[in-house]
Protein backbone atom coordinates (compact mmCIF):
# COMPACT_ATOMS: atom_id res chain seq x y z
CA UNK A 1 0.00 0.00 0.00
CA UNK A 2 1.37 3.40 -1.03
CA UNK A 3 0.28 6.73 0.41
CA UNK A 4 0.08 9.94 -1.62
CA UNK A 5 -0.48 13.30 0.04
CA UNK A 6 -2.17 15.89 -2.17
CA UNK A 7 -1.14 19.43 -1.29
CA UNK A 8 -1.13 22.69 -3.21
CA UNK A 9 0.33 26.16 -3.45
CA UNK A 10 -2.74 27.63 -1.77
CA UNK A 11 -6.43 27.28 -1.04
CA UNK A 12 -8.93 26.44 -3.81
CA UNK A 13 -6.15 25.17 -6.06
CA UNK A 14 -7.96 22.01 -7.11
CA UNK A 15 -6.80 19.48 -4.50
CA UNK A 16 -10.16 17.73 -4.25
CA UNK A 17 -10.51 17.28 -8.00
CA UNK A 18 -6.92 16.02 -8.21
CA UNK A 19 -7.55 13.65 -5.29
CA UNK A 20 -10.60 12.26 -7.09
CA UNK A 21 -8.63 11.76 -10.30
CA UNK A 22 -5.87 9.99 -8.39
CA UNK A 23 -8.32 7.76 -6.52
CA UNK A 24 -9.97 6.79 -9.79
CA UNK A 25 -6.73 6.27 -11.74
CA UNK A 26 -5.09 4.17 -9.02
CA UNK A 27 -8.28 2.53 -7.70
CA UNK A 28 -7.17 3.98 -4.38
CA UNK A 29 -8.97 4.87 -1.17
CA UNK A 30 -9.46 8.50 -0.08
CA UNK A 31 -9.00 10.26 3.23
CA UNK A 32 -9.04 13.91 4.29
CA UNK A 33 -7.73 13.90 7.87
CA UNK A 34 -8.73 17.51 8.63
CA UNK A 35 -11.87 19.08 7.20
CA UNK A 36 -12.84 22.67 7.90
CA UNK A 37 -16.30 23.80 6.82
CA UNK A 38 -18.93 22.31 4.56
CA UNK A 39 -19.64 20.88 2.09
CA UNK A 40 -17.17 18.16 2.96
CA UNK A 41 -14.54 17.41 0.33
CA UNK A 42 -15.13 13.70 0.96
CA UNK A 43 -18.73 14.17 -0.21
CA UNK A 44 -17.51 15.81 -3.42
CA UNK A 45 -15.11 12.92 -4.04
CA UNK A 46 -17.91 10.41 -3.48
CA UNK A 47 -20.15 12.16 -6.02
CA UNK A 48 -17.45 12.41 -8.70
CA UNK A 49 -16.03 8.90 -8.44
CA UNK A 50 -17.44 6.59 -11.08
CA UNK A 51 -15.92 3.51 -9.45
CA UNK A 52 -17.20 2.39 -6.07
CA UNK A 53 -14.01 0.42 -5.58
CA UNK A 54 -12.58 3.21 -3.41
CA UNK A 55 -13.29 3.50 0.30
CA UNK A 56 -13.75 7.03 1.63
CA UNK A 57 -12.67 7.33 5.24
CA UNK A 58 -14.00 9.67 7.90
CA UNK A 59 -11.99 12.67 8.98
CA UNK A 60 -9.81 12.59 12.06
CA UNK A 61 -10.99 16.16 12.73
CA UNK A 62 -14.15 17.74 11.34
CA UNK A 63 -14.37 21.44 12.16
CA UNK A 64 -17.39 23.51 11.18
CA UNK A 65 -15.70 26.86 10.51
CA UNK A 66 -14.34 27.35 6.94
CA UNK A 67 -10.97 28.76 7.97
CA UNK A 68 -7.44 27.76 8.88
CA UNK A 69 -7.52 24.52 10.93
CA UNK A 70 -5.73 26.05 13.91
CA UNK A 71 -8.29 28.89 14.07
CA UNK A 72 -11.30 26.63 13.50
CA UNK A 73 -10.08 24.34 16.27
CA UNK A 74 -9.69 27.22 18.72
CA UNK A 75 -13.22 28.41 17.98
CA UNK A 76 -14.50 24.92 18.80
CA UNK A 77 -12.34 24.68 21.95
CA UNK A 78 -10.23 21.83 20.67
CA UNK A 79 -6.64 21.28 19.57
CA UNK A 80 -5.48 19.32 16.55
CA UNK A 81 -3.03 16.73 17.84
CA UNK A 82 -0.91 15.11 15.13
CA UNK A 83 -0.31 12.17 17.44
CA UNK A 84 -4.01 11.35 17.23
CA UNK A 85 -4.07 11.25 13.42
CA UNK A 86 -3.49 7.64 12.38
CA UNK A 87 -3.58 6.18 8.87
CA UNK A 88 -6.83 4.22 8.36
CA UNK A 89 -6.44 0.42 8.23
CA UNK A 90 -6.81 0.01 4.46
CA UNK A 91 -7.34 -3.35 2.79
CA UNK A 92 -4.18 -3.10 0.69
CA UNK A 93 -5.37 -0.29 -1.56
CA UNK A 94 -3.23 2.77 -2.15
CA UNK A 95 -4.40 5.75 -0.11
CA UNK A 96 -4.93 9.29 -1.36
CA UNK A 97 -4.64 11.78 1.49
CA UNK A 98 -5.89 15.32 0.89
CA UNK A 99 -4.31 18.12 2.88
CA UNK A 100 -5.87 21.41 3.97
CA UNK A 101 -4.76 24.47 2.02
CA UNK A 102 -1.02 24.83 1.35
CA UNK A 103 1.98 23.30 3.08
CA UNK A 104 2.40 26.07 5.66
CA UNK A 105 -1.21 26.22 6.77
CA UNK A 106 -1.05 25.93 10.59
CA UNK A 107 -2.75 23.01 12.31
CA UNK A 108 -1.96 24.20 15.83
CA UNK A 109 0.59 26.49 17.46
CA UNK A 110 3.51 24.27 16.41
CA UNK A 111 2.58 22.09 13.44
CA UNK A 112 1.80 22.77 9.79
CA UNK A 113 0.24 20.75 6.98
CA UNK A 114 3.72 19.77 5.79
CA UNK A 115 4.36 18.17 9.19
CA UNK A 116 1.29 16.00 8.73
CA UNK A 117 2.57 14.79 5.36
CA UNK A 118 5.91 13.92 6.97
CA UNK A 119 4.29 12.12 9.90
CA UNK A 120 2.14 10.00 7.60
CA UNK A 121 5.23 9.16 5.49
CA UNK A 122 3.33 9.91 2.30
CA UNK A 123 4.73 10.91 -1.08
CA UNK A 124 3.49 14.35 -2.11
CA UNK A 125 1.57 15.23 -5.25
CA UNK A 126 1.77 19.01 -5.62
CA UNK A 127 -1.04 20.93 -7.31
CA UNK A 128 0.00 24.20 -8.95
CA UNK A 129 -2.83 26.29 -10.36
CA UNK A 130 -2.03 29.03 -12.88
CA UNK A 131 -2.42 32.70 -11.95
CA UNK A 132 -0.19 35.75 -11.86
CA UNK A 133 2.26 35.02 -9.07
CA UNK A 134 1.88 31.25 -9.14
CA UNK A 135 5.51 30.70 -10.16
CA UNK A 136 6.71 32.38 -6.99
CA UNK A 137 4.20 30.53 -4.81
CA UNK A 138 5.00 27.19 -6.42
CA UNK A 139 8.77 27.55 -6.07
CA UNK A 140 8.43 28.71 -2.46
CA UNK A 141 6.33 25.62 -1.76
CA UNK A 142 8.89 23.41 -3.48
CA UNK A 143 11.72 24.95 -1.45
CA UNK A 144 9.87 24.11 1.75
CA UNK A 145 9.22 20.53 0.62
CA UNK A 146 12.91 20.11 -0.16
CA UNK A 147 13.98 21.74 3.10
CA UNK A 148 11.86 19.21 4.99
CA UNK A 149 13.12 16.31 2.82
CA UNK A 150 9.59 15.39 1.78
CA UNK A 151 9.28 12.83 -1.00
CA UNK A 152 7.52 14.26 -4.06
CA UNK A 153 5.94 12.19 -6.84
CA UNK A 154 5.46 15.18 -9.15
CA UNK A 155 3.40 18.23 -10.04
CA UNK A 156 -0.10 18.51 -11.47
CA UNK A 157 -0.80 21.82 -13.18
CA UNK A 158 -4.34 23.12 -12.98
CA UNK A 159 -5.62 25.67 -15.50
CA UNK A 160 -5.27 26.66 -19.14
CA UNK A 161 -1.96 25.66 -20.67
CA UNK A 162 0.88 28.04 -19.80
CA UNK A 163 4.09 26.46 -21.17
CA UNK A 164 6.43 29.21 -19.97
CA UNK A 165 5.19 28.93 -16.40
CA UNK A 166 5.28 25.15 -16.40
CA UNK A 167 8.72 24.99 -18.01
CA UNK A 168 10.42 27.27 -15.49
CA UNK A 169 8.81 25.50 -12.52
CA UNK A 170 9.87 22.07 -13.76
CA UNK A 171 13.39 23.30 -14.54
CA UNK A 172 14.01 24.72 -11.07
CA UNK A 173 12.20 22.00 -9.14
CA UNK A 174 13.57 18.93 -10.86
CA UNK A 175 10.13 17.36 -10.46
CA UNK A 176 8.17 15.84 -13.29
CA UNK A 177 4.80 16.93 -14.60
CA UNK A 178 2.20 14.26 -13.93
CA UNK A 179 -0.79 15.92 -15.59
CA UNK A 180 -2.35 19.21 -16.64
CA UNK A 181 -6.02 19.82 -15.96
CA UNK A 182 -7.65 22.37 -18.25
CA UNK A 183 -10.55 24.61 -17.35
CA UNK A 184 -13.68 22.50 -17.67
CA UNK A 185 -17.22 23.78 -18.13
CA UNK A 186 -18.67 20.62 -16.62
CA UNK A 187 -17.06 18.69 -13.80
CA UNK A 188 -18.57 15.23 -13.61
CA UNK A 189 -17.72 11.53 -13.64
CA UNK A 190 -16.78 11.64 -17.34
CA UNK A 191 -14.38 14.52 -16.74
CA UNK A 192 -12.71 12.65 -13.88
CA UNK A 193 -12.46 9.49 -15.99
CA UNK A 194 -10.84 11.41 -18.87
CA UNK A 195 -8.08 12.79 -16.69
CA UNK A 196 -7.67 9.56 -14.75
CA UNK A 197 -6.80 7.77 -18.00
CA UNK A 198 -4.20 10.43 -18.86
CA UNK A 199 -2.72 10.28 -15.37
CA UNK A 200 -2.54 6.49 -15.36
CA UNK A 201 -0.65 6.54 -18.65
CA UNK A 202 2.04 8.89 -17.28
CA UNK A 203 2.14 7.71 -13.66
CA UNK A 204 5.05 5.26 -13.93
CA UNK A 205 6.97 6.81 -16.81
Amino acid sequence: MKKYFVTAIGTDSGKTVVSTILAHALQADYWKPIQCGTPKDSDTVFKLLRSRHSIIYDEAYFLKSPMSPHAAAKIENTTIDLGQIKTPPTDGNDLIIEGAGGVLVPLNDQDFVIDLAAQLDAEVVLVSNHYLGSINHTLLTINELKRKNIKVKGIIFNGSENPYTEEIILKHSGYKSLLRINKEENLNEDTINKYAIKLFESWNE
